[in-house]
């Protein structure tokens, strides 16, 4: 029925109706014929602004058509066998060139290419998982790659922001990307990878507003372990705010438990602290206590930074020294707690209680330190992760990232495992070390002497207690932002 009533439509008109081009043709000539009629009678002036635009546009109209391909006209037959898909075709808009993809640059190239290939723990004397503290901007999946880019078997991340309090949350795409390229790198999420708290978190704090806050905060990122699969989160204790030191444990120690009430697997490292101002952690003592007071035992444990341990008073440098710390934490805190390591040289002395991360090998530890840790029995298994400083001058004067500094760390490290330090080659790399981080540490010795003389001039006088407080908290404050 339709097709007939089409047909006889068609039929019934004796003349085919005009293309829209033609009409629009017509109509531009009609109007520009009725321009001139109205200049030949002396009447242009009445001609309107609004007149003038409507044949410009006409033309313009008109000009494009042209150039545009003609559209075939239908006859009787071809309206009668037009199908609705053909209708939409005659349209149908162009399509749009397709993106063009955005090529690789030559930094991106360079970052996905190893620095170093990734040893086998199975192949080293001792099973010591060595990485250090990478990236994860973009998306903490994106941690794995930077880890295996710089040859690590271990390795730290921020599991957001450290240095806001609002995050948001942990993307699905980035859950699955996370679990599919840990599988693909072959790294174990419940023993080799250690999350950095954030610094704004100070599960000490005494104020209710400020105490929530920081709560919130810690939790979000136990539930972001959960999800990537991460069993280990290491953190900075805290600072007393001036309150005593024994109340502040508790209060963490009390965060620590509701922290765990609301979790179910992750284990909550203390991370050993350098002994400055209000700041917690810096003696073997405060972790025990705090340690003494949570409730599953299980879910707690100790990081130990070699740069804070030192700088605290904890002395690593020789054989005795390192078995002699060693054996005072065990006593104090339990061996059992310990679960991790940052390991890092110091710029600053011993006892300075000043956090300066230095190179291994360059600053007051010294490389043979690092021998003692490499060749303990009781650490093998432990993630023990580098915060060494990486920022070098470009070319252009503007400071830039060297991880190959990490790569040859790590190879480093793994180097000294069952390495003989009375042989040439040991002894050959600890001078060459030692003499590359001189003049840094010759700098900061004598910052320390001076900063020393001044407060001993301020004690005689009786002078300068609280600034000298306020400057040593600042002082480990800028520690946590080596990390």
């Amino acid at each position: 029925m339709v097709r007939q009533s089409t047909r006889k439509a068609a039929q019934a008109k004796p003349a085919q109706a005009k293309p829209a081009a033609v009409e629009s043709r017509t109509r531009v000539k009609e109007e520009v014929v009725s321009v001139a009629a109205v200049k030949a009678n002396g009447t242009e002036k009445t001609l309107t602004a609004v007149a003038e635009s409507k044949v410009d546009a006409a033309k313009k109209t008109v000009s494009k058509r042209k150039s545009a391909p003609a559209e075939p006209e239908l006859d009787g037959k071809d309206i009668e066998n037009a199908s609705p898909a053909e209708d939409k075709k005659q349209v149908q808009e162009p399509k749009k060139p397709a993106a063009k993809k955005r090529k690789t640059t030559k930094k991106e190239a360079e970052d996905t290419m190893p620095l170093a290939a990734r040893t086998a723990v199975a192949s080293l004397k001792r099973a010591m998982y060595i990485g250090a503290h990478v990236s994860g901007a973009g998306g903490v999946q994106n941690s794995i790659q930077n880890a295996a880019h710089i040859g690590a078997n271990a390795f730290a991340l921020f599991l957001k922001s450290q240095r806001k309090w609002a995050s948001p949350p942990l993307a699905d795409e980035a859950k699955s990307q996370f679990h599919a390229l840990l599988k693909q790198h072959n790294y174990d999420a419940t023993k080799h990878i250690l999350p950095h708290g954030s610094y704004l978190v100070n599960l000490a704090q005494a104020d209710a507003a400020k105490a929530a806050q920081a709560y919130d905060g810690f939790l979000d990122d136990l539930q972001r372990c959960e999800a990537l699969g991460i069993t280990l989160y290491n953190f900075h204790p805290g600072s007393t705010g001036g309150a005593t030191t024994s109340s502040a444990c508790a209060r963490i120690a009390a965060q620590l438990n509701k922290a765990h009430a609301a979790t179910s697997s992750v284990v909550t490292l203390l991370e050993n602290m350098c002994g400055s101002g209000n700041v917690i952690g810096s003696r073997f003592e405060e972790l025990r206590d705090i340690i003494a007071l949570v409730d599953d035992k299980s879910r707690v444990g100790v990081c130990i930074d070699t740069c804070h341990a030192f700088a605290a008073g904890y002395d690593l440098r020789t054989p005795e020294a390192f078995a002699s710390t060693m054996a005072e934490f065990d006593a104090v805190v339990g061996l059992k707690y310990l679960r991790a390591f940052h390991l890092n040289d110091s710029k600053a002395p011993f006892g300075s209680h000043r956090d300066l991360h230095a190179n291994i090998g360059t600053g007051f530890l010294g490389l043979r330190a690092f021998h003692n840790i490499m060749n303990h029995e009781p650490l093998q298994g432990l993630p023990m992760v580098l915060e060494t400083p990486i920022d070098e001058k470009g070319p252009d004067g503007k400071t830039v990232e060297n991880k190959q500094v990490w790569a040859d760390e790590i190879k480093l490290l793994e180097s000294l495992i069952g390495m003989d330090v009375e042989s040439d080659g040991f002894k050959e790399k600890e001078e060459e070390l030692h003499a590359k981080g001189a003049s840094e540490r010759q700098k900061v010795q004598e910052q320390v002497d001076k900063k020393a003389e001044k407060d001993a001039k301020k004690g005689t006088k009786g002078k300068g207690k609280g600034k000298r407080k306020k400057k040593d908290e600042e002082s480990c404050d800028s520690c946590g932002e080596s990390d």
